[in-house]
């Protein structure tokens, strides 16, 4: 899949001011500061299409874009670190719970971690969480250019292992840098499969 056309199309933080959920989307969600909004605007060959940020916490709404007229990138709130208020902070985790655990045309949940952390409580228990909703997910590990390629390697392995500890299974991995653009093509691909084997069952 090539992106040809990617344009905002809206940010709310009521679902019930969504766009309708008549095209297929992908979230992209991460702890603060993970770099979701680098990694989004490499794979749109956009440098300001998602804001990007030094201020962890930076997206509090639900942020739908169009691409290539076809299916909806939304980026989601950072849960984790956020100078912001209990109150607010509880409220940008709710509408982005409700999202994930009712939006019918969520294909799938891009949870970005950053490569070079160790395994986090927080990514570890919002996984369980997407696996106990059956909410269809992949893991995204961002910044590997801050690692060379060996350490990259090992990262991922040891994270494999951590998880396989209490997991039957594991869900597809990606490794991307938006600095040097590694992964894109195969988030690209990967999400015009799933289109593609979804589009048969319609």
């Amino acid at each position: 899949m090539e992106i040809k056309d990617a344009q905002f199309v809206s940010s709310h933080a009521l679902l019930s001011k969504l766009p309708l959920p008549v095209k297929h989307e992908f979230a992209f969600i991460g702890r603060s500061n993970v770099g979701k909004s680098s990694l989004i605007n490499m794979l749109c060959n956009q440098k300001h299409l998602a804001k990007t940020s030094s201020t962890p916490g930076k997206t509090q709404t639900i942020n739908h874009f169009i691409i290539n007229d076809f299916w909806y990138l939304v980026d989601l709130p950072g849960y984790g670190y956020a100078k912001t208020s209990k109150k607010l902070k509880a409220e940008w985790q709710g509408f982005t719970f409700d999202y994930l655990a009712k939006r019918t045309n969520l294909l799938c949940t891009f949870v970005l971690i950053d490569i070079r952390l160790e395994p986090q409580k927080i990514d570890i228990e919002f996984m369980e969480w997407l696996a106990v909703k059956k909410i269809p997910f992949a893991i995204v590990f961002t910044k590997a250019d801050k690692l060379t390629t060996n350490h990259t390697n090992a990262a991922v392995v040891a994270y494999k292992k951590f998880m396989l500890e209490t997991w039957e299974e594991l869900p597809m991995i990606f490794i991307t840098s938006a600095e040097k653009r590694t992964g894109k093509d195969n988030l690209l691909e990967f999400i015009d499969q799933v289109i593609e084997d979804t589009s048969e069952f319609i």
